[in-house]
């Protein structure tokens, strides 16, 4: 059958059933969102005289719960208007309008009588063949469908998301022996390509994959404290970034997630894994029983292993000392061995820095992964037959950049084995008789990235993974040319892909030699450019620290050359003779934002954030950014008479520093073009996708465009709308002085210079207007204190 979703039910509006109707509204889909109905008015329904009958009063849980959702931050919806792609109800007045339904998601409490119930009810009213699905975590599938019906049986599994839903990219898959082979095949490509997420299968095991070792892991850290006897702050320091895990680490992570939510999967998984050799791992420490018995749950009470607090009208992070159980200062940790492995830029070196040693530091890190190790190739094949699904669980829900089995290849399998023997880890068998065979956990070939098959004993090839287009994968056999900073990747049909590795990917003079390389190659050898990359970032901008060197030593001819060697670049990028796409995803700030703008086409990815955010530091953009928002005026005063309105639009969007908080608000600001640019969902097929809108404009006919002369600028209009903004805002202290200079300064160069009349000018004559400027501005005091505060501290200054 020809499956398509056009409307679907999540039935229960909590933390997790609100947060999924959000991210399929995201994508475009209807959505009914139900939850039980309120049986007694409230004191405000009291005094406005409704009956318990009124639907206010049925439908107030559910309106509550997802207004709720609805202020979360991150944010569950890419736009706030998206909202209204949701209908809320009750489960006992609008069950019935699930048979418009497509896909039923089931949300409810983990109570398996509760849920059967509201099978039993879904049955009389769903559509024959709809997908009915369950985001349980905790119940095995198996026992959900007891009793049910062949046609809801066949169509029904598991389907669990990941907290939160829009931001986290796993989706495990669970069905039972009877799910319809098509349903489970549709499920895996519906959640890649429309919710953007990696689909992992799992087999109904206790807390599937992605939890089982990520608790494991967790549950792990907890013990080890005990032994090497580390701080919270520690703690916090070994298991963040520098691992290639998030910031939160561990312990913050704990809080956000909450500590009883933590121990509640702990607990259940210890009472269910009777044949696991680690069982005892999952027993909660002393520690842990003492917080929970002190409702110290994390940032649902207010404090849990960190407390934030007000000390003279400043907030202040506490964290707990372990020992005394007392709030404390939090302290600052270096570790030597810490900061000799900060200095490896690659992820997969750094781990052999760490782990080398036999220092405190190395110790811990070595019981950490040699524990891992041994239990995830124990795991096998009792929660998966394929390795490869360990490792994208973890990831993908846990926010890891590598998994258990690619840090493991990272140190050497076989080098490993022996050291994990003598710290009392054992690995299992089929990992001994692959090493026998000189064989390791992953190979690339013909830039398929393969895995080890313990069945077969064989390399397969990643499923689904054919037709994408992954870097990782190409970039050793298909590099054609590099410096420290770019690489330029072959990508087959004569398109090109430039690639950033700075840290941040921020643009330097190493980004402006690849982008100019990969802009002769394009136009000599090849067809197309596609500039992307696979980093936490497309490109935080330009390089401020050197930006900053040289305004500090008043080396401003060269600074003068440096602007002015980035701008020639982007108009190559706007007027090369072949296609030119940008791919960016994550922060596409500053120098990347303005890069994107000079493109022939932005294939953005949803979780983009983009903005001109120069402001912030004291200067105006000036590698075309302003220039461009003065050619998009332009054209959009030609198509309406209000320009002073689009020219406030515009200039809010650069003097207010906004930043997107997805690809789609980009559009809204201006930063993306509504006619031209796209989104896609899926990060995994952004790259393939990209190279096809290139190939297409080739196949259509491609004409570079012609430089522009004839741009349409405001002149005093345009700067008396700024003065009198500006004023307003410093009277109002929303804007310090500097900042009102800086609008002014700004203002200028969007109104085209201080021009009597609204008049034409050129790309040139802009270009000018806003590099002098920012030399201008790189001049002041006051630009210079914002620059090091963000250099030295992280810090936006206002000044």
């Amino acid at each position: 059958m020809t499956r398509k979703i056009r409307k679907v039910a999540v039935l229960g509006a909590g933390v997790m059933g609100a947060q999924i109707a959000c991210h399929f509204a995201n994508i475009g889909i209807e959505v009914l969102l139900l939850d039980m109905p309120a049986k007694e008015l409230n004191e405000k329904e009291q005094k406005a005289g409704l009956s318990s009958d009124h639907p206010i009063v049925r439908n107030r849980i559910v309106n509550d719960l997802f207004l709720k959702a609805t202020k979360l931050k991150p944010a569950p919806l890419y736009l706030k208007a998206y909202a209204s792609r949701i209908t809320t109800g009750n489960f006992e007045d609008d069950l019935h309008k699930i048979a418009e339904c497509d896909w039923i998601i089931e949300v409810i409490i983990e109570n398996l009588k509760i849920k059967q119930e509201l099978y039993t009810k879904i049955e009389e009213h769903r559509k024959p063949s709809s997908l009915i699905t369950t985001n349980t975590s905790g119940i095995p599938i198996q026992m959900l469908i007891q009793g049910r019906s062949e046609d809801f049986v066949a169509h029904f599994c598991g389907t669990h998301f990941f907290n939160p839903p829009r931001y986290l990219k796993l989706l495990e898959i669970i069905p039972s022996p009877k799910t319809n082979q098509e349903v489970l095949d549709f499920l895996t490509d519906f959640g890649e390509r429309f919710l953007g997420k990696s689909v992992v299968s799992c087999k109904d095991t206790p807390a599937f994959i992605a939890n089982r070792v990520g608790v494991y892991s967790m549950m792990s850290v907890f013990h080890l404290i005990d032994e090497f006897g580390f701080s919270v702050e520690e703690i916090d320091k070994l298991t963040g970034p520098i691992i290639g895990r998030p910031k939160s680490a561990t312990f913050r992570t704990c809080d956000v997630v909450g500590l009883d939510t933590l121990v509640f999967v702990a607990q259940n998984l210890q009472k269910a894994l009777q044949d696991d050799e680690a069982k005892d791992v999952f027993q909660i420490p002393e520690f842990i029983k003492h917080m929970m018995g002190n409702q110290w749950l994390g940032s649902k009470t207010g404090q849990g292993f960190y407390k934030k607090i007000k000390s003279e009208g400043k907030s202040e992070i506490l964290s707990l000392n372990l020992e005394s159980f007392e709030y404390q200062e939090k302290q600052r940790v270096k570790f030597g061995e810490f900061e000799a492995a900060k200095a490896v830029p690659h992820l997969n070196d750094r781990f052999k820095v760490l782990l080398k040693g036999n220092s405190k530091v190395n110790q811990f890190y070595q019981k950490l992964f040699f524990g891992l190790f041994a239990y995830v190739s124990n795991r096998m094949p009792e929660i998966t037959d394929d390795l490869y699904k360990i490792d994208e669980a973890i990831c993908s829900g846990f926010a890891w950049e590598m998994g258990p089995f690619e840090i493991w290849e990272c140190l050497g399998v076989k080098k490993t084995l022996s050291m994990m023997e003598e710290m009392g880890y054992k690995a299992a068998n089929w990992v001994y008789n692959m090493v026998q065979e000189d064989l390791s956990f992953y190979q690339l070939k013909d830039g398929l990235k393969q895995y080890y098959d313990v069945n077969t004993n064989a390399y397969q090839t990643i499923p689904g993974t054919e037709n994408l287009v992954l870097l990782n994968n190409i970039r050793s056999s298909k590099t054609i040319w590099s410096n420290e900073g770019a690489s330029i990747i072959d990508l087959g049909d004569g398109i090109i892909n430039l690639e950033f590795h700075t840290k941040m990917n921020t643009i330097g003079s190493e980004i402006i030699q690849g982008i100019n390389k990969a802009i002769e190659l394009a136009e000599s050898d090849y067809r197309a450019l596609v500039i992307s990359n696979e980093g936490a970032n497309f490109s935080a901008g330009a390089n401020i620290g050197l930006v900053f060197m040289l305004a500090i030593e008043q080396e401003f001819e060269e600074l003068d050359m440096v602007v002015r060697t980035f701008q020639n670049t982007m108009l190559k990028l706007k007027y090369a003779s072949v296609p030119v796409i940008a791919a960016p995803h994550g922060m596409t700030l500053g120098g990347g934002c303005e890069l994107c703008m000079h493109t022939d086409k932005v294939i953005a990815h949803a979780e983009t954030y983009m903005g001109l955010v120069e402001l912030g530091v004291g200067v105006i953009p000036a590698g075309g950014g302003t220039k461009e928002f003065a050619y998009r005026l332009s054209k959009e005063i030609a198509q309406d008479d209000i320009r002073t309105n689009r020219f406030r639009d515009k200039f809010l969007s650069i003097g207010q520093a906004k930043v997107s908080m997805s690809a789609y608000e980009a559009f809204d600001l201006g930063y993306l073009r509504k006619d031209v640019d796209e989104v896609i969902i899926s990060k995994k097929h952004q790259l393939a996708y990209a190279k096809k809108a290139a190939l297409l404009m080739l196949e259509k006919g491609y004409t570079p465009p012609l430089p522009t002369k004839d741009i349409t600028v405001l002149g005093s209009e345009g700067l008396a709308l700024v003065y009198s903004g500006a004023d307003g805002m410093e009277v109002g202290n929303f804007i310090s002085e500097y900042d009102k200079h800086l609008s002014i300064e700004l203002g200028k160069v969007l109104s085209g210079g201080e021009l009597s009349e609204p008049g034409k000018v050129s790309e040139k004559y802009l270009l000018d207007l806003e590099r002098i400027a920012f030399v201008r501005l790189c001049q002041q005091k006051k630009t210079l204190e914002r620059m090091q505060s963000l250099l030295q501290k992280g810090k936006i200054l206002r000044n």
